[in-house]
């Protein structure tokens, strides 16, 4: 327990706040007892309190204009009230309002001790995870993006360089490996973070639906365009439109996508007007384009103008230094999700999450540690929590014969089996959408 809790008692009864004062230093918090609540309030901009214990019915200023008021000082302080039984809808008004909870007088000391146990442990949680977050990003952190392998520290490096610029950015790298994250950091730190950051999957849409989501269409433009739709290019104006998935789209897109890029205007579908952008582009692919240029379903020209600076994000196999720092990250962040206590990952639990080959990548490992912090108290994560200790790849031959595309046809193939070939049960567990999932289907030749 946080022994040094503030709490502020608010009462208009002068033995209600003696008592509870009382009660409260020997529970070993901080208190302080006003009766009334202009008192209230001016004691709320002079200190900082955790905890308030509000009396609901007070003569003049009653508990709800007092609860609006410490809210408007303080958001994160927690409000309970405090209210006779007839009142308790009142009270549950109160809760809409922003009280974290209501207690009925006469109080239950018990209840009112599990209730400030609760509050101060989750607050816990909450400061301990801010305090890991600036200790993360003094060296391992650059917005939400973690890594200390000397690989993740050079991205960092790239991230920083290009920001400064208007440069065209191509991020590459499996599915999972944090694409959107780097293109969000990008544009966070860029000239053009004060405008808008849209993004789009281009692998998710068909070819028609994706040209009017990039370009949008004039009311009439074609059956069920009943009005006019300003496009993604036009919605990013002044600032960063993201492309993920961008080696999916048809030849005939990558024709108005490099016309947009060389002459930085295009008319919308069915329209006439030319519409001129300010738009900086961040494209991301997991695809390799240099072969997909050599097969003939990838433009050259275009490929050079969004390759003009090329990050690539390596797989989590590649940079296994990082898993326990993303693991503490990830356990941080769901331990205050779900008010819960895990402190650290069993020895052997960690050996397997080193050893693991990770197809879905962080997304994949992030999954894994929020699964095991729903299913369990904690405070350790374990091997019986991590989904993937049970699913084994059948051997092909030699171990070390396996090529990347053979782990990932029997990985997928396994999955697709354990769960009856449901494809969007399948596609989320391997944390990849179902698009994809039908297009490794149809290039591994998979059949049920």
């Amino acid at each position: 327990m946080k022994e040094n809790a503030r709490i502020l008692v608010v009462d208009d009864e002068p033995m209600v706040c003696l008592a509870l004062t009382n009660w409260l230093a020997e529970e070993n918090y901080l208190a302080k007892a006003v009766e009334d609540g202009h008192r209230a309030i001016a004691t709320m901009r002079e200190e900082n309190w955790d905890i308030v214990l509000l009396d609901l019915r007070m003569p003049g200023m009653d508990g709800m204009e007092v609860l609006q008021q410490i809210k408007d000082i303080s958001p994160q302080t927690v409000v309970i009230m405090m209210t006779a039984y007839a009142s308790i809808p009142s009270a549950v008004q109160a809760m809409k309002e922003g009280a974290y909870d209501y207690i009925v007088k006469p109080l239950d000391v018990d209840q009112l001790t599990l209730m400030l146990k609760r509050i101060v442990e989750h607050q816990q949680l909450i400061t301990e995870n801010i305090l890991l977050r600036q200790r993360l990003a003094e060296q391992y952190e650059f917005q939400d993006i973690i890594g200390k392998s000397d690989a993740m520290q050079s991205i960092f490096e790239m991230i920083k360089a290009v920001t400064d610029t208007n440069a065209t950015v191509l991020i590459t790298g499996e599915t999972g490996t944090g694409k959107e994250l780097v293109a969000r950091a990008i544009h966070s730190n860029s000239s053009q973070r004060y405008g808008p950051f849209v993004a789009t999957s281009c692998g998710a849409l068909p070819e028609t639906l994706l040209e009017s989501e990039l370009f949008g269409y004039e009311k009439g433009a074609f059956t069920g365009a009943e009005r006019t739709k300003k496009g993604r290019f036009e919605l990013a104006h002044g600032g960063t439109l993201f492309l993920d998935e961008v080696g999916d789209i048809s030849m005939k897109t990558q024709i108005k996508l490099l016309r947009v890029l060389q002459e930085r205007s295009f008319k919308r579908l069915g329209g006439t007007e030319t519409i001129k952008v300010d738009v900086r582009l961040i494209t991301a692919t997991n695809r390799d384009l240099v072969a997909c240029i050599e097969e003939g379903s990838f433009r050259s020209d275009l490929y050079y103008r969004l390759n003009v600076v090329s990050i690539h994000l390596p797989p989590l196999r590649q940079r296994k230094e990082d898993i326990p720092l993303l693991a503490a990250h990830f356990m941080n962040k769901y331990n205050v999700e779900f008010n819960k206590k895990f402190d650290r990952v069993e020895r052997k639990a960690m050996d397997l999450m080193v050893d693991y080959h990770w197809p879905g990548n962080v997304r994949e490992l992030e999954n894994a540690i929020e699964r095991a912090i729903v299913i369990d108290q904690g405070p350790e994560v374990k091997v019986k929590h991590l989904p993937f200790c049970n699913l084994e790849i059948p051997q092909i031959g030699n171990e070390d014969s396996h090529t990347l595309q053979e782990v990932e046809r029997l990985h997928i193939e396994k999955m697709l089996t354990r769960h009856d070939w449901n494809i969007a049960k399948t596609a989320r567990l391997l944390n990849i959408d179902r698009t994809t999932l039908h297009k490794k289907i149809k290039k591994f030749g998979l059949e049920r």
